[in-house]
Parts: structure tokens; sequence; C-alpha cells
């Protein structure tokens, strides 16, 4: 049971129009930044090691995309994340194809030590960031997110956040709640970074809404879903797409998310 309405958590969102931090990948910059914009949220692109510290600190929330590596956005990752954690603002890390390579590992495990808000993942990439084998193919997901539920509980518990895996149906949880849902369009894979532009989104809702993480990010992904759904009822293609979707998340409203999510919660796992 939600202990309100998830619109209630885009009105906050609106009214507060936080700013997000993002470090995030080169492909994915301008489209995040558009995905924030058209919700509500203020979005920043800062990556230099000279300045993430202070920016960090004067931000609503924080998305880490770790999809474009290289050691000095790495090193910056970590000093915005320590800030984070040391002046309590909400932060999300993507960890974009961390089975792929040893050097995304390293990083995702330090990271992980200053105790990210929510991790948001493909199922395979949530299977491997728990530990488990790595069935990742890129930033592709090779599993479902049903069969990702169980590494998801374990993260969460572990590192005490919120855990999203999102797929054809999303599954969320914060170690003791657990939670799905369905929606979105097969077109949302045929467009690039919309994950990424995701992960930003719930850093937006948790912003806004720091009391209750796990029911922001609800909120955050039940946009989405929404969102998509809509979207492709419009598209013609992936490019029509794109545009169609910036459009719906634009004109979404609080009634829109309390009414037509598809969302679920899972007493047994």
């Amino acid at each position: 049971m939600l202990s309100r309405p998830l619109g209630d958590y885009l009105i906050a969102l609106r009214a507060a129009t936080p700013l997000v931090h993002c470090i995030t990948n080169y492909v994915a910059m301008n489209s995040t930044a558009n995905l924030l914009l058209a919700t509500g949220a203020s979005p920043a692109m800062l990556h230099a090691q000279e300045e993430v510290a202070e920016f960090t600190a004067i931000s609503g929330a924080l998305s880490i995309n770790i999809g474009t590596l290289s050691s000095p956005w790495a090193d910056a990752m970590v000093i915005a994340a320590r800030t984070a954690q040391q002046n309590n603002i909400p932060w999300v890390l993507d960890p974009v194809a961390v089975g792929a390579t040893t050097f995304r590992q390293r990083l995702c495990k330090t990271l992980l030590t200053y105790q990210p808000s929510v991790i948001r993942g493909n199922a395979s990439e949530i299977q491997a960031l728990n530990g488990l084998a790595s069935l990742g193919r890129g930033v592709d997901a090779t599993t479902s997110s049903q069969e990702a539920t169980t590494a998801a509980i374990a993260l969460a518990q572990q590192h005490r956040c919120v855990v999203a895996v999102t797929g054809e149906t999303d599954v969320i949880t914060d170690g003791t709640h657990h939670y799905r849902l369905k929606g979105g369009h097969p077109l949302m894979p045929r467009v690039t970074t919309l994950g990424c532009g995701l992960s930003a989104l719930v850093a937006s809702f948790v912003a806004a809404n720091h009391e209750q993480p796990l029911e922001a990010s609800l909120a955050a992904l039940a946009c989405f879903s929404i969102a998509g759904s809509r979207a492709g009822k419009q598209a013609q293609g992936p490019g029509s797409f794109q545009v169609a979707l910036l459009d719906t998340l634009y004109q979404l409203t609080p009634d829109d998310l309390s009414t037509f999510a598809q969302l679920e919660a899972v007493h047994a796992v």
C-alpha cells in the first residue's frame, strides 16, 4: 500500500524544480537534459574534477551514469558521490555495462561505498552488480527483470537503498517492499539513452521527495511507462517516438500517474 497517490510525487517535483547534477555519458547528455526539462526538473551536466564537489553540494540530487568512462571521469564520479553522501544529497547509480570490464566493476564497487539512494539498471547489470555471473552484452539486457529480482533484493538489503530493474516489466524494491510495474512500448529499446535519462528522472523525483525514495522511484518509472505507452500510439518509428515521448512527459498530469500506472505490489518472490 502506497503512503500517498503517485501523482503527489509529480506535483512535488514540478513545485520544487530540483537541480539535478548529471555525470552521464556523451551519448546521453542532450536527451537526458530534455527528458528532465520536459518533466519539470532542472538539469546540469558537469564532470570536471575541479568543480564537481562544489556543484554537487548545491544540487538537489546527483545522477551518475558510467556509460562512456575514462579515468578522469571515474575520479570525478567518486568525488561527486562522496560529496553527496557527506551532504545528505540523494544520488542514483546507473551501472551501465558493469559486467563488461574490470574497470567498470572496480569503479562501481567504490561508488557503492558512498551509499546511493537508488540503483537503476537493466536485469543483467543488476545481476552483475550483485556479483552474480555476468550475463550482459554491452548495455543490453540478456535476462528478464523477473530473473533479476533476487539480485535486486539482495543489493537493496546490502546497501540500504532502492533498486530498480527496468525492462519489459520493471521491478522496484527497497529490500522489504517489492513492486512490479508494466507499461511502456516496444519502440523504447530502439531509442538510445532512454534508460540513462530515466536514471536522472529518478534522481529528480527523489530530490523532490526525500522522505520516500521508494515511492518517488515508482513515480518516476510510472511517468516513463505511461508516457512511453502514449508516445508509441503516436509514433511511426524510433525518431518520431523520441519526440512524442518528450511531449507526453510534458503533458502528464498527476491524475494520469495515480490512475494509469500499472503497478502491482509483490508479497512473495
